[in-house]
């Protein structure tokens, strides 16, 4: 039976939106709802210090910002593009147009179409995040979105030139500079400036989750990111030096991120908590990691390979590292995480930033129901059906029976009516 011997805040608790937060939203979105840019320009200043003659970059204000990025940074942000790109590309080729007869006369199929716009919100605040650009634009847009409206707030008052770049060197359609609440209601709903669109993706603060979840309906969203999460799954092979510094690699996100260790080795555990705090003495966040270490970190102890996996998928951790002799027994036996780090050699760091897969992940045990960002969050599969005449009056002699069970006579008159008219010309046997 496993046993915690250092307890934490569980993730679920992460889930819940305190009433200020969605009251503040509520209002927000309802004044951008009414006053479009009156409403933004206000909100702008007052939350960002920003108000700028356009909130839309032009093709000037992007050259001038890239050029401001050094050629080392761009190397490495074109780096990951391609890596993400890469694997996006792979995944779309899997995904495939389908058409097929079902039965002599009736032909069935779906499509694959892109989302006509998507909003690619990327954080800024304490960390600038780079990278979700790369996951979010540079998705998008293999995916074969038309138009990809990418939207980060100002960093000190003024656009962040390596996100911008990233950004454009992704192939966003349209850079906005402005944040928050009042960013995504901008684009949700439009405003005389800004053309809505059909979905929102990429991760934000509670503010920003809470303004996806009541946006969503009005337009789309990829799933609602809380405090970044991760798991790690060690045995007696693993190192706690290595353990702690990917416990901390992801705590120090913000002072509620969630980090886990699970293990089968009481040793490791032990060793962990002071190498834990050697580590936090010497990082430059850890005023952030050590205070999301002590709220919600947690070490459990698992008695067997099998019990950690059945712990871990009760937890449905956003990141996985899995630090063991056998790593792909957990690909094998694991059904709820967000993305698995298969051995030392990899870390949840790479996936974050450029490894190629999407750093969009579930949280607040949402792997339970649904994965990450990916290729296909940007895709609709569309049905469409054709069938000859003899097929009609096959299928609407059936139709035209349940129709009459659910008590639906318009229904009932529509598959009626091709009976009638095209089962004179169709001969009993091939009606039936």
């Amino acid at each position: 039976m496993a046993r915690t011997l250092k307890p934490g805040m569980t993730a679920q608790a992460q889930l819940q939106v305190h009433g200020e937060v969605e009251q503040t939203v509520r209002g927000i979105i309802a004044d951008v709802r009414e006053r479009g840019d009156a409403a933004l320009r206000e909100l702008s200043a007052r939350f960002d210090g920003w108000n700028p003659p356009s909130f839309r970059l032009s093709e000037a204000d992007i050259e001038n910002l890239v050029a401001q990025v050094p050629e080392e940074h761009l190397t490495s942000i074109r780096f990951a593009l391609e890596q993400v790109r890469t694997f996006a590309r792979a995944q779309r080729g899997s995904i495939h147009d389908l058409e097929v007869e079902t039965l002599p006369g009736v032909t069935l199929g779906h499509r694959i179409l892109p989302v006509g716009s998507v909003a690619c919100y990327v954080p800024g605040g304490r960390y600038p995040m780079v990278a979700s650009a790369i996951m979010s634009v540079a998705t998008a847009k293999v995916a074969g979105v038309p138009r990809v409206a990418a939207v980060t707030p100002p960093k000190d008052g003024q656009p962040y030139p390596a996100t911008v770049a990233t950004m454009h060197l992704a192939g966003a359609d349209e850079i906005y500079i402005m944040g928050g609440v009042q960013a995504l209601a901008a684009l949700a709903l439009g405003t005389e400036s800004i053309p809505p669109v059909d979905m929102l993706v990429g991760p934000g603060n509670a503010y920003v989750a809470e303004a996806k979840r009541q946006l969503f309906g009005q337009v789309g969203i990829d799933l609602l990111a809380g405090p970044t999460e991760t798991l790690v799954i060690a045995d007696d092979s693993a190192d706690a030096e290595m353990v702690a510094t990917d416990l901390l690699g992801q705590a120090e996100h913000g002072p509620n991120s969630p980090a886990v260790l699970l293990t089968t080795s009481e040793a490791l555990a032990r060793a962990v908590v002071p190498e834990i705090e050697r580590q936090l003495a010497r990082l430059p966040t850890a005023e952030i990691a050590g205070r999301a270490w002590r709220d919600y970190g947690q070490i459990i102890l698992a008695e067997s390979e099998g019990e950690m996996v059945r712990v871990a998928d009760e937890i449905a951790s956003e990141h996985v590292q899995v630090l063991t002799r056998d790593p792909d027994y957990f690909l094998r036996h694991m059904t709820n995480y967000g993305s698995l780090f298969l051995g030392p050699e990899t870390n949840v760091a790479y996936g974050d930033k450029a490894i190629g897969t999407n750093h969009i992940l579930p949280t607040g045990r949402a792997a339970r129901y649904t994965g990450g960002l990916w290729v296909g969050k940007f895709l609709k599969t569309v049905t469409y059906q054709r069938a000859t005449r003899e097929a009609s009056v096959t299928v609407g002699r059936h139709c035209s029976v349940i129709c009459g069970v659910e008590g639906f006579a318009g229904h009932q008159r529509q598959a009626d009516l091709r009976v009638e008219r095209y089962g004179e010309a169709v001969p009993e046997k091939a009606a039936t």
